[in-house]
């Protein structure tokens, strides 16, 4: 499996988040790219839209499947990746960075605490969805 950087935290549905000033950055990870495969479309939230822990944010589309994907913590949305509109499948080939999906600005920021670390992501990996 994948170097899952250990500067962020990690969900069982195969969001990372990682903090960023007073905001939280979100994306899939790599195992949850591969799953997709060719990454043809990202829908995502506006800015200024809320969202609860668990609550679906956005859809991703490939050529295999669409998938969802759910808020790490509970915030507004502060920023997308706008890039993503014209090049989805930088997904594919950089999730951990330029892939990135949102930026949040979290209602809880020790929310954070309660996500795997890299370790423990890496150890459930592909077990459960």
């Amino acid at each position: 499996m994948a170097n899952n950087p250990t500067d962020r935290r990690y969900t069982k549905t195969h969001e990372w988040a990682k903090i960023d000033g007073d905001a939280v950055i979100i994306g899939i990870t790599d195992f949850a790219q591969h799953q997709l495969s060719d990454i043809t479309y990202a829908d995502l939230p506006p800015a200024g839209k809320h969202f609860e822990t668990g609550e679906e944010m956005a859809v991703l589309e490939s050529i295999k499947a669409a998938a969802d994907v759910y808020s790490p913590v509970p915030g507004t949305i502060v920023e997308t990746n706008a890039a993503l509109a014209d090049n989805p499948g930088v997904i594919n080939s950089d999730p951990f960075n330029a892939g990135w999906l949102v930026k949040i600005k979290t209602d809880a920021p020790n929310d954070l605490a309660g996500l795997m670390s890299a370790a423990d992501y890496a150890a459930q990996e592909g077990k459960e969805s």
